[in-house]
């Protein structure tokens, strides 16, 4: 009986004080999301659609400040946060290409009020070559929104006697291992999208990485490498000025700030009549949000990104405004792990 009493009315044994206590804790954060009670998080009560959002947002870019995605969080923040009633405050969380951000949203309260900016490397392409990077993408994420996407430009030196596409594989096919392309290092979109064009085309090309696309560049000007698969951004202004020949976009259809140019399926041999390859970026949260929440997170992102200002701002910077609906995008990135997994385990790139 003693025993009994000292359960009863005196203190509670320490398993039943945590429970009560993260209780409380839960009844106080009545708006949902997590707290912490000093032994671990725990999960509050999802809010309610019509409660949503009920706190700041955080948009996470898992790179530095200054770059494309960081600029195109900021721009896509603002209109969100006139639109939701709420604050988006962008962090910057950069490290291990990417991975460092993309490891902590993943890990986060599936509320809908902590969203990533993930891009082709972070959820197609990273994962496949480290299964080790400490998130799978489809498995860890619910894709909001496949925001806007850039293709490749295949693009030789102005003097260079490859005149087209067809010119350049012939020439590669007729010399093997000769043709090199540059890109930013190994891993990346650039190198991959070279070694897939090797593959569709049966030829054997030499993969030549930087540190950058700057010094990769200044290589391919200055007649050290023969080709590039490069970004759209960094390579227009040198097509613009003469300096470069682009001989095909790697996208599905031709690029409006170079109409002129073919893509690839067009412009190669019937192997690449299904070639394909972009840049893109995309809002993430973490797996697990409420179906109501991502809805309306998905549609105030197509609304924000559909806004004439915001299409005149990508539309001056190459980018493509793709703004698909969660399902779209839930396809898109299925195919488009599918691809660069096949990919990776095809050419096994050596990534430092």
């Amino acid at each position: 009986m003693k025993t009994m009493n000292a359960q009863c009315h005196g203190d509670p044994p320490d398993r039943l004080r945590r429970a009560l206590l993260r209780r409380a804790l839960l009844l106080a954060a009545g708006a949902g999301g997590a707290v912490h009670d000093g032994l671990g998080w725990a999960q509050t009560p999802a809010p309610s659609p019509a409660a949503f959002p009920s706190r700041p947002l955080r948009l996470v870019v898992p790179f530095p400040p200054g770059g494309s995605t960081d600029l195109l969080a900021r721009r896509i923040g603002d209109k969100l946060a006139a639109s939701l009633g709420q604050p988006v405050l962008v962090d910057n969380r950069p490290g291990a290409g990417g991975a460092t951000g993309s490891v902590e949203v993943a890990r986060a309260p599936a509320d809908g009020h902590t969203l990533l900016f993930g891009v082709t490397g972070t959820h197609a392409i990273s994962p496949a070559i480290n299964p080790k990077i400490g998130y799978d993408p489809r498995a860890d994420f619910a894709a909001l929104s496949i925001v806007v996407s850039a293709p490749l430009v295949v693009v030789v030196r102005a003097e260079s006697p490859h005149k087209s596409l067809a010119d350049l594989i012939a020439w590669a096919k007729a010399n093997p291992e000769r043709l090199t392309h540059g890109s930013p290092g190994n891993g990346t979109t650039m190198h991959l999208t070279g070694e897939m064009f090797a593959l569709a085309t049966g030829t054997r090309l030499t993969h030549v990485p930087y540190k950058g696309s700057a010094p990769a560049t200044q290589d391919l000007l200055g007649g050290q490498i023969e080709s590039m698969f490069g970004d759209l951004l960094v390579v227009l202004p040198l097509v613009a000025s003469g300096r470069l020949r682009a001989l095909a976009v790697t996208s599905r259809q031709r690029h409006p700030l170079l109409a002129a140019v073919p893509t690839v399926a067009e412009a190669g041999p019937r192997e690449l009549a299904d070639f394909e390859a972009s840049s893109w970026q995309g809002l993430f949260v973490p797996a697990g949000v409420p179906g109501a929440v991502q809805e309306r997170l998905n549609a105030e992102v197509g609304r924000a990104v559909r806004a004439a200002d915001l299409k005149d701002f990508f539309a001056e910077r190459g980018f493509v405004v793709e703004a698909r609906s969660l399902e779209e995008s839930r396809r898109f990135l299925e195919g488009e792990v599918a691809k660069w997994t096949r990919l990776v385990r095809t050419v096994n790139p050596q990534v430092n």
